[in-house]
């Protein structure tokens, strides 16, 4: 019996349902036993659970076993944000409770209204499957959805102080170069001389950068693989895994989006891998989207392109430098070290192209 638990309940060490019950019942959520519970699924780390209580749906999200230093200051800053989204016309999951306390689960956490919707990412249902239309209008869906979410007014959300946006720009490239020579310290790392075009990537992105922009929440990680849509259209439902969020630029969640978009023509890509891809909205036609209903100008839209490749590819080579000392797994350490070359690549033919 204890070897089934240990297979069906991996969680169990880190939810314990009695003290979550206990907690819920402190808030007046519900009442009677915690039943249903199911582990959900996908790009995230962090734990996400499923349940049933007094004939309510929840969601629950807390950090993993072995968080980073800062996994509850995280989720406390999810919990914010998905507060602040309240009434907005953002899609995104609705708060329902959060807690601040370790001593009740070991780490903080936040409930939230469950989703129906389908990662993208993962598999297309067969309605979409079928119909070129509907997925067409997904990316389309993400950029309104991305519009949505640059129009809100921080400030008067209360997010005011979530980010530091003076400077926001500058820092970017010193911020990441100075993540990179950090895997100096993992042995085993071979360096960064494979990756392509490092230097002068990132010389580009110093010399063209936009003297200015206007502040807004930027979600940091914004993809297919972070978004929920509709099982029944092609709309966004949820925007999810806000682990990244702060107050910058928004304008670097569209390049975060161009830069993780499939290019069927270019080369396979490792990570996104979304089939049949054939219908889906060009890059062109997602910044075109942007343009024509968004406040903000998109003149610039290479410079964030590209500064999203070097970010994530860095971001990536990250776990690379880790799986090269044995303290993450080499077959993922390989597969995101080979996203992280397609993504200088990506950014070395924006180069050229547009000089």
């Amino acid at each position: 019996m204890a070897q089934a638990q240990a297979v069906v309940q991996p969680w169990a060490e880190l939810v314990d349902l009695e003290r979550l019950a206990a907690w819920m019942d402190g808030q007046g959520l519900g009442g009677g036993p915690i039943a249903q519970v199911q582990p959900l699924t996908g790009g995230t780390q962090s734990v996400l659970l499923r349940f049933m209580r007094g004939g309510r749906g929840y969601v629950l999200r807390r950090p993993p076993a072995h968080p980073r230093a800062d996994g509850n200051k995280t989720m406390q800053r999810e919990a914010q944000v998905l507060a602040a989204l309240a009434g907005s016309r953002v899609p995104h999951p609705a708060l329902i409770a959060a807690c601040a306390d370790p001593q009740v689960l070991g780490a903080a956490f936040y409930l939230m209204e469950p989703v129906e919707g389908f990662n993208a990412s993962v598999d297309l249902p067969p309605l979409h499957t079928a119909d070129a239309a509907l997925r067409h209008r997904m990316g389309l869906s993400m950029v309104d959805a991305l519009i949505e979410l640059g129009d809100v007014d921080h400030a008067a959300a209360g997010l005011a102080g979530l980010g530091k946006t003076e400077g926001f720009l500058e820092r970017q490239v010193p911020r990441w170069r100075a993540q990179l020579e950090s895997y100096h310290d993992y042995a085993g790392w071979p360096g960064p001389a494979e990756i392509p075009g490092i230097a002068a990537v990132a010389d580009w992105l110093e010399r063209h950068r936009p003297a200015s922009f206007r502040p807004g929440i930027l979600h940091g990680d914004f993809h297919l693989a972070n978004v929920l849509f509709a099982p029944g259209s092609g709309e966004v439902a949820a925007i999810v895994d806000w682990e990244l969020v702060t107050i910058g630029d928004p304008l670097l969640d569209l390049g975060w989006l161009l830069a993780t978009w499939p290019e069927p023509e270019a080369e396979p890509e490792p990570l996104f891998r979304t089939q049949p891809w054939q219908g889906f909205a060009t890059a062109e036609e997602l910044v075109a989207r942007y343009a024509g209903h968004g406040r903000r100008g998109v003149e610039h839209h290479v410079w964030y392109e590209v500064l999203a490749c070097y970010k994530l590819g860095l971001i990536l080579e990250g776990t690379y430098a880790r799986a090269c000392a044995g303290k993450a797994s080499r077959e993922a350490g390989a597969l995101l070290h080979a996203h992280t070359l397609l993504l200088f690549r990506r950014a070395l033919r924006r180069l050229e192209r547009h000089g």
